[in-house]
């Protein structure tokens, strides 16, 4: 006898269900977070936290999942390009600070490339695992592509990309904060270099200079870390 769950699940499993889910989710989330303000409440991680339990109930494969929400992952791309029009806008504040931005997200690159792919190899991971860590500082098309070149798993990277993103975000603003930083260039700079787009949505959330450049820093960040992480494969 066919139980209810089977008969929902070519109905749950469909295109314009899984997509409702998700933006369901992500606005309840928006909501519980802007009625809390509590950091582990973030949108995205009460995504997740529905999503993977309502899919391994129903059943419903992961590769489904992703096919059907393919719009979501078509949108990664023209959301970071979108931020362009954020940085115009605040391009008078940027004037005479290039060379400070590029040294900054230059040496956070380095940074954030060597002391991962060291602490994974002084911890025993393979090459594999090293290569699927290096770009997870960098929005998801870059680190995708980046660990699919170096030898990593893409899907992993996806996982170390999203929990830097919702880690950053989380402590992010009371790293700076207890640490002493006033600069909102620099409290931008730092937000987009070490968690990419969702550190830029919380920067957003604290001026419109933090973001503006928290979403350059995005960029400019993919463009070095392209750079740099194959020269640091080698060395590990």
């Amino acid at each position: 006898m066919t139980s209810l769950l089977d008969q929902l699940r070519p109905l749950m499993s469909g295109e314009v269900f899984l997509l409702m889910l998700v933006m369901g989710t992500y606005l309840l989330g928006v909501y519980l977070y802007k009625r809390t303000k509590i950091s582990l409440l973030q949108p995205l991680l009460i995504t997740m936290v529905i999503i993977i339990p309502f899919l391994k109930i129903t059943g419903i494969p992961y590769q489904t999942f992703y096919n059907q929400t393919h719009f979501l992952n078509f949108m990664l791309g023209p959301s970071v390009v979108a931020l362009g029009y954020v940085l115009y806008e605040q391009i008078e504040n940027i004037k005479g600070n290039v060379i400070s931005i590029l040294s900054a997200v230059f040496a956070g690159s380095i940074v954030g490339i060597l002391s991962v792919m060291l602490i994974a190899k002084l911890l025993g991971a393979d090459h594999i695992l090293i290569s699927s860590l290096a770009p997870k500082s960098v929005t998801t098309p870059i680190a995708i592509s980046l660990s699919e070149k170096n030898g990593g798993i893409p899907a992993l990277t996806t996982a170390f990309v999203v929990i830097c993103g919702i880690f950053g975000g989380m402590v992010g603003p009371i790293i700076l904060r207890r640490i002493g930083i006033k600069s909102k260039i620099a409290k931008g700079l730092a937000m987009g270099s070490a968690s990419h787009a969702l550190g830029t949505a919380r920067a957003m959330e604290m001026g419109a200079l933090e973001g503006a450049i928290s979403g350059l820093a995005i960029g400019i960040m993919g463009i070095m870390t392209a750079l740099l992480v194959p020269f640091a494969e080698r060395l590990f």
